[in-house]
């Protein structure tokens, strides 16, 4: 199978329609905790076409796991993908210095950290987790651009960042004429359109490739789940069932009838949709298991929506705030 590509934005990197959200490796209680658990899951996505995987430093039960089972996993094939982390989250990375996240030393340090763990000398896309109030965005911007310079970045992109927070980041870059951002990462689903406020129309103005988390709502996009339950060993009946218990049942229900009328599943529904919209380059799943990457990888490619089959879906669930989660 080939999953189509896509262009970030107006840059010169290549992503797979599909990508793999790497968020699962190394997290307790999941089968993806192990190393053969992750080694089986990264070997679907590659006989799959799918290439472009997502982690952060900080994912994993100790942070830093998932990019270290990933190293092991894809050493002597790095070639094969393109592989995007993040830098600058809350959590604790055990980096005892004062200073932003977003601040020179800081990037400078997590970037060797990631390198090493990821067993490789080069990140395709090297993002901001999360905005750094403390640390000027033109600071951050030099210091990305030193990376790339140096050949240990390709580009740099950032995470949760608000409209106006992208614009600013674009029109200090302009203004000093330095490198910029080419992507957003933000919360945005079906159940959670708040990016259309702001977001969305500042990467589409500014020529940002847009990577939607939590596109699936933790699988409740996928047609598993109904209002009578869903799978039991799934992350929402085992640890989120507020998720599934507050879910719009029946909008979901109106759309498993419009998936039926026209022959899909509500996953590949799920991708048409979000791959129709501006901006959007790759939808990053996560996934536990070799079937679910086969599902999403041929879900990519499967239906693409009419206008009039994207204004029957806007109706069934209509833009309202709802609290982005933070990967």
């Amino acid at each position: 199978m080939v999953t189509s590509q896509r262009r970030v934005g107006a840059s010169g990197l290549v992503v797979s329609a599909a990508g793999l959200g790497c968020n699962n490796f190394g997290r307790a209680g999941t089968v993806t905790e192990t190393l053969d658990g992750t080694r089986v899951v990264i070997d679907a996505a590659l006989a799959n076409g799918v290439f472009f995987f997502d982690t952060a430093d900080m994912y994993g039960a100790d942070a830093g796991r998932s990019e270290e089972l990933m190293g092991e996993v894809l050493e002597g094939r790095r070639d094969r993908v393109v592989l995007a982390t993040k830098f600058g989250h809350e959590r604790d990375m055990g980096y005892d210095f004062p200073g932003g996240r977003g601040s020179r030393r800081y990037v400078r340090h997590a970037v060797e950290h990631s390198l090493r763990r990821l067993r490789t000398d080069w990140i395709d896309l090297y993002q901001l987790h999360l905005p750094d109030p403390q640390t000027p965005i033109a600071e951050t911007i030099d210091a990305l651009d030193e990376l790339v310079d140096e050949g240990k970045i390709r580009y740099y992109g950032h995470s949760n960042f608000t409209g106006w927070q992208i614009a600013e980041a674009e029109l200090t870059a302009r203004a000093r004429s330095t490198g910029r951002f080419i992507s957003a990462q933000n919360h945005y689903s079906l159940l959670a359109r708040a990016s259309e406020r702001e977001v969305l129309p500042a990467v589409e103005r500014y020529g940002l490739g847009f990577f939607p988390f939590f596109p699936l709502k933790n699988g409740l996009l996928t047609g598993k789940f109904t209002r009578e339950g869903g799978p039991t060993g799934s992350r929402i009946m085992q640890t989120r069932q507020h998720i599934w218990s507050d879910a719009p049942w029946d909008a979901l229900e109106q759309y498993q009838a419009f998936c039926d009328q026209r022959d899909i599943t509500m996953l590949q529904a799920t991708f048409g949709w979000l791959l129709a919209q501006p901006g959007v380059s790759s939808v990053i799943a996560g996934a536990t298991t070799p079937e679910q990457v086969e599902a999403n990888a041929a879900a990519a490619d499967a239906w693409t929506p009419t206008a009039a089959d994207l204004a029957e879906i806007d109706a069934l669930f209509p833009l309202i705030d709802d609290p982005a989660d933070r990967m």
